[in-house]
């Protein structure tokens, strides 16, 4: 296995589902450097072609043997939209469920311990929260 997504083209556009087009992950440094530039220019394919594809690491097994390929570095970021949307519909679905939970429950304590400064009795913060109160005082603590 590969640290570094691999850019490939596809011999065919209709050849199936393989990989997700660069443009479908939203903006990749990656795109902007000399190396993917001159590699496009030299295959006479754009960012935009639909032939072109990218694959996280960990799938870069699938990526066909007579592919023309690039690895490219992806920073955690770019990787995580990468996987996002390389992933099954029901598997995407959970994960921006998941996604939402970690952008709720960023700060927690904070709000909690806020909650608490503010004058929010600790029962309260609890019924509101579904919190436990005993979490509740473990995490203002």
């Amino acid at each position: 296995m590969t640290d570094d997504a691999y850019l490939f083209l596809l011999d065919d556009a209709a050849a199936g589902p393989l990989g997700v087009p660069p443009a479908a992950v939203g903006e990749l440094a990656c795109m902007e450097t000399p190396a993917v530039r001159a590699w496009l220019d030299a295959h006479g394919v754009t960012a935009a072609s639909g032939r072109l594809r990218l694959l996280p690491p960990e799938d870069t097994a699938a990526v066909p043997e007579q592919a023309e390929r690039l690895p490219v570095p992806l920073s955690d970021e770019e990787l995580s939209r990468l996987r996002h949307r390389a992933a099954p519909e029901a598997v995407t679905r959970i994960e921006e469920e998941l996604l939402a939970y970690r952008d709720c429950a960023e700060g927690r304590e904070a709000l909690l311990t806020r909650a608490l400064a503010a004058g929010v009795p600790l029962r309260r913060i609890a019924e509101l929260t579904g919190e436990d109160p005993a979490a509740v005082a473990a995490a203002t603590g």
